[in-house]
């Protein structure tokens, strides 16, 4: 015969719903009484005692006052997270041994403001913020990787202590959130025996590595090495130098070209293969056991090859 254990000795957690948005209900909000609440409590029933001893009214009035405002701050604290939703932001993939930044989205549909919310995780510091009516805000919770993989968010704690110190409630959340953690960077890819380039379909007006072909705006990303220092002196904004012809770098990041190390070690070798060609604006393609990533360029294609590296026999 199992033991069923009483609903209220049942830890409850909110977790996101299908839209990946948790919504703080009543029925899941723990309140106890901080260690200010009980040093409160004591000093109410010590002056309890004294005004039966003595049988001072105006002790009595005082004592229930204040009596009344404990019980006042219960509801105000408990109310300060009813009602509250949470959504999962958008996470960047980071590398291993990096932090992984999960930005959570804090929603108040209510007038009134919501002052002293909390989020934190087991081991981790605080995070507050004072949200104001019908308003959002978002905060970051930092979790330290160390494998490459998914990294999962995992439980957090969303919790108040206002208005007066005396109560700490709080809620158990799940958003089922996860990072994408990339290898770490290796030492440098061999260079190819063979210099592989292909005709530019574009032909000098192309992205190539052959002529300057003139200047555009600076993007986040474009190597140091290409900007054009004489218009930042001038005080006329970044410009980066852009290049054309009728070919243009291309190799290949293979698997096998790797001997005498480990998964690992390969993985972290190409993934410093991907990171270098980026940087020169080389057209580069992968070659992992069972899967193959064509040459190409840009940030979705370096996206693609660094999620294939992260994930590489792992089932997701």
């Amino acid at each position: 015969m199992r033991l069923r254990l009483p609903e209220y000795f049942i830890r409850r957690h909110v977790y996101a719903d299908v839209e990946g948005r948790a919504h703080i209900r009543p029925r899941t909000i723990y309140i106890l009484p901080t260690a200010q609440g009980i040093l409160f409590g004591a000093i109410l029933f010590l002056m309890l005692l004294g005004s039966i001893n003595y049988a001072n009214n105006l002790g009595f009035m005082l004592t229930f006052l204040l009596a009344g405002l404990g019980v006042v701050a219960i509801l105000h604290t408990w109310r300060n997270l009813v009602g509250l939703e949470l959504v999962a932001g958008r996470n960047e993939p980071v590398f291993a041994g990096q932090e992984a930044r999960f930005e959570i989205q804090l929603i108040n549909h209510r007038e009134s403001t919501r002052a002293g919310i909390n989020i934190k995780l087991a081991d981790g510091e605080p995070v507050a913020c004072d949200l104001e009516g019908k308003s959002s805000e978002a905060l970051t919770l930092a979790v330290q990787t160390h494998h490459r993989g998914y990294q999962p968010l995992g439980q957090f704690v969303l919790f108040t202590r206002y208005p007066m110190g005396l109560l700490h409630a709080w809620v158990y959340i799940d958003l089922d959130n996860r990072c994408l953690v990339c290898p770490a960077p290796g030492g440098r890819m061999p260079p190819a025996q063979v210099p592989d380039y292909r005709q530019c379909p574009k032909g000098d007006k192309g992205v190539g590595v052959d002529d300057f072909v003139g200047l555009r705006s600076y993007r986040v990303g474009d190597p140091i090495k290409h900007i054009h220092w004489k218009t930042l002196a001038r005080e006329q904004g970044i410009q980066t130098k852009q290049f054309g012809g009728d070919r243009a770098d291309r190799r290949w990041l293979d698997w096998d070209s790797l001997q005498g190390m480990d998964t690992e070690q390969r993985l972290s070798a190409l993934c410093r293969g991907v990171l270098d060609a980026c940087e020169k604006q080389h057209e580069y393609g992968l070659r992992l056991p069972g899967t193959e990533i064509k040459p190409n360029r840009g940030p979705v294609h370096r996206n693609n090859c660094l999620a294939s590296l992260a994930l590489f026999g792992e089932s997701v």
